[in-house]
């Protein structure tokens, strides 16, 4: 049963813009540890991945919040969600700490699926609720 749905746009000449006014704080504040690692692995191969990589997950969190329906307010936080790969590519949520008791109190899975060009990046989560979970 759907739970929710959540898409997010974010225009990446605008993450740029945050990045160079942060220098650079803005990743550290939004990206969970194991993005962070990735992340620092495509930027150093080449900038333009790395700030794409960095808008994507932006616009996961964004999306994720809003399928969720907490937005960001405990205990959804920018780094208690990330969106990781499976060996195969295919992206994948994986929550931490408090948020993941909430998920699992409410017996959540996630579907993502993530893009982006040039001058954008989108993301567009759907909450799935477990047959016989309790609803909230």
């Amino acid at each position: 049963m759907i739970f929710g749905t959540g898409s997010d746009i974010i225009d990446i000449r605008r993450v740029a813009a945050v990045m160079e006014r942060t220098e650079g704080r803005f990743a550290e504040k939004v990206l969970g540890p194991e993005e962070i690692a990735i992340y620092e692995a495509r930027r150093a191969r080449s900038a333009a991945r790395g700030l794409a990589f960095l808008s994507t997950r932006f616009a996961a969190k964004e999306a994720f919040s809003k399928a969720i329906g907490l937005g960001i307010h405990m205990p959804m936080t920018w780094r208690a969600v990330q969106t990781l790969n499976r060996a195969g590519g295919a992206p994948i949520i994986q929550t931490s700490g408090a948020l993941t008791e909430w998920v699992d109190a409410r017996g959540l899975n996630f579907q993502v699926t993530l893009s982006d060009e040039r001058d954008y990046a989108i993301a567009y989560v759907i909450a799935e609720q477990r047959r016989g979970a309790a609803k909230e």
